[in-house]
């Protein structure tokens, strides 16, 4: 006698779990981009994020390396994430965006910029305004 019923049909819960398509970022990984999203930019620096998680710069750098990536990596996302908030509120002369985001130089942010969108500031800002 043949069973036409899978055993999946049966019982779906022995399906697997589809893979994630993302590695699961650890909590001290999580916790630094949390800081970086939150805190402020101009003075946050590496060491002082390891302090306030009341761990060495050293082992911040080897927890995140185990994630394969770096505080200056978390610290551009949080950057570049910080200034698409800021500019669907209002638009700001770049040295004030500079600025909010913790860039000494606004010629950093500018660079930076490009690399995130692909374009100039201001052709950014001619096609937004």
């Amino acid at each position: 006698m043949e069973h036409s019923h899978s055993h999946q049909s049966i019982y779906p819960e022995l399906t697997p779990p589809p893979k994630p398509r993302y590695f699961a970022l650890s909590r001290t990984t999580d916790r630094v981009l949390q800081i970086l999203l939150h805190g402020d930019l101009y003075r946050l620096r590496a060491d002082g994020v390891a302090q306030q998680l009341g761990i060495s710069g050293t082992t911040l750098r080897r927890r995140l390396r185990a994630d394969h990536t770096s505080y200056q990596f978390l610290l551009d996302r949080a950057r570049q994430y910080r200034c698409e908030q800021l500019l669907k509120e209002i638009w700001l002369p770049g040295k004030c965006v500079a600025d909010e985001l913790g860039y000494l130089e606004v010629n950093s942010f500018y660079r930076a910029f490009r690399r995130w969108t692909g374009q100039s500031y201001s052709d950014y800002k001619l096609q937004q305004c």
